[in-house]
């Protein structure tokens, strides 16, 4: 009998409602296979499933929560903005306050606009690139994800061709077209690319740490490329850190490798858990947003009161604390301990981390882009997860996503993690 016998209800009861019985498809755990788990609650690094059980939670909820469940000046500060009202159509005091932060962080943001996700972050400053530039091309990488948007949702093409091609049915080719697709961490094809067709390129687009094939870091190189011929050819260099804002440390990915982008889109952390995106750059190009510009773009619910309050909380908390350095601690911690319990089993894995973000790659070689993370046995990934969760882990369930570290992760969860590996790893070379 199932031990998530709730679960299981609640996903067959799901399933005539949602498409797949969920709001997001990977939430499925149709890569490690079984049913889902309904989270019921969570506090500091714990989720407790329907049917109650414990796991320690290295998902935190795909990134946001840098300061565990449910943190008590997070409530409180939520809790405030809802007595006041949940939304108004009109500014407040509270985009102010968080814009604030923001730009404390991210000193290049010298004028933002806050939306409702990361996606719609990274399609408006799109949008933004080409009206400024009167340009159509956009230049994305394989295995980066900035969000479901049309132009967004394409992989490269033939090498004669070069142009993309759709990976979802209802992104139409003309679409598709105007995106190329270039090997992560390769600028020498970069710049091939711009040499024969840079003025035609109104952006490039790259997750500075790509979090979404797996966690890669970049190739300084890679990133000092990316700048010098944006800069160059009158192309805007567009960071998505979704993910690593406010993540990696205060200021984000382009602060810690020194490289200055002239869009940036945040997203996960800035709205301390609740549902949020922004972009930003300079003010040369924000100002050509409606109702300064021609550039159109709009939201009822941007800036909700709720969401700025709880960012305004955590980055709040994050200035004051600046927890960085214990969080890339602990996270060596585990990722030491991956290594050692794997080698001790004889399990061939590769960890990739940054900061407090980690993917444990199967696979025995080096993972720098996304056609090496494709090497990783994925069928073995879904045998760790499911042995972690079967002993009160929570990892991602799938393996080319982010693990993250919380504040609220003590050395004592990480040693028990540990201990769990170890013996999942025994387990899985048993099984060969």
């Amino acid at each position: 009998m199932s031990v998530h016998r709730r679960s299981d209800q609640l996903f067959r009861k799901s399933s005539r409602f949602f498409v797949g019985g969920v709001n997001s498809p990977v939430r499925a755990f149709k890569a490690v296979g079984g049913t889902p788990l309904f989270i019921r609650r969570g506090r500091g690094p714990f989720v407790w499933d329907a049917d109650g059980r414990q796991y320690l939670d290295y998902l935190g909820s795909w990134g946001p929560l840098i300061l565990g469940h449910s943190p008590e000046s997070v409530g409180r500060a939520v809790r405030r903005a809802v007595r006041a009202g949940s939304s108004f159509g009109a500014p407040t005091e509270w985009e102010v306050g968080l814009a604030e932060l923001v730009q404390d962080a991210f000193p290049g943001m010298e004028r933002m606009r806050f939306v409702s996700s990361g996606t719609e972050a990274c399609m408006s400053a799109i949008r933004l690139a080409r009206g400024c530039t009167g340009r159509r091309i956009v230049v994305k990488f394989a295995g980066c994800y900035h969000g479901h948007s049309d132009g967004l949702l394409v992989a490269a093409g033939s090498g004669a061709t070069t142009f993309g091609r759709p990976t979802s049915a209802g992104v139409l080719r003309e679409i598709a077209r105007w995106t190329v697709v270039l090997p992560y961490n390769d600028g020498a094809a970069v710049d091939r690319f711009f040499r024969k067709s840079g003025r035609d390129v109104a952006a490039v687009i790259v997750e500075p740490v790509a979090g979404n094939m797996g966690v890669v870091a970049p190739d300084l190189e890679f990133l000092g490329t990316l700048r010098r011929l944006t800069a160059g050819n009158g192309s805007v260099l567009i960071f998505d850190e979704v993910i690593t804002g406010f993540r990696l440390c205060w200021g984000g990915a382009q602060h810690l490798y020194n490289i200055k982008p002239d869009l940036t889109c945040l997203g996960k952390i800035v709205g301390g858990g609740l549902p949020v995106g922004v972009f930003g750059g300079r003010r040369t190009l924000m100002d050509r947003l409606a109702p300064m510009g021609p550039v159109y773009q709009a939201g009822t619910l941007s800036g909700n009161p709720a969401a700025m309050a709880a960012g305004i909380a955590v980055l709040g908390k994050l200035r004051s604390l600046s927890p960085y350095r214990s969080l890339q601690e602990k996270t060596a911690l585990l990722v030491g301990g991956i290594k050692d319990s794997a080698a001790r089993a004889g399990v061939p894995v590769r960890v990739n981390s940054v900061g407090s973000m980690l993917t444990v790659f199967m696979t025995d070689r080096p993972v720098s882009d996304y056609e090496t993370a494709l090497r990783s046995d994925t069928r073995r990934y879904a045998s760790f997860f499911n042995g972690l969760l079967g002993r009160g882990v929570y990892f991602p369930p799938a393996q080319f996503e982010a693990a993250f570290v919380s504040t609220t992760h003590r050395r004592h969860d990480i040693e028990k993690t540990i201990d769990i590996i170890d013996l999942v790893f025994k387990k899985i070379k048993r099984k060969g």
